[in-house]
């Protein structure tokens, strides 16, 4: 699985997203995803977190994804965090 397959998956999903996706350990099984998304107003973390893995599930389930870290922001979050590193 690469890294763009990924980013499509999510942005299929949440098509407003801004979506940066890192191999963790160079097998391509293990990732971490930033994900910004106005989809995520007012959702809890959790939810915010089962709305990206309900786009990459069919991966999941396969294996071809064997973990995947997940960051999620709203883009007012985003912006505070951008500017708190």
């Amino acid at each position: 699985m690469n890294l763009e397959q990924v980013e499509l998956m999510i942005k299929a999903k949440l098509p407003d997203a801004q979506v940066q996706v890192q191999d963790l350990t160079g097998g391509g099984d293990h990732l971490q995803a930033i994900v910004v998304s106005s989809e995520f107003e007012g959702k809890t973390l959790v939810k915010q977190h089962q709305m990206v893995y309900a786009a990459v599930k069919e991966s999941m389930a396969s294996e071809a994804i064997h973990a995947l870290a997940l960051k999620t922001y709203t883009p007012e979050e985003w912006e505070t965090a951008r500017q708190t590193t």
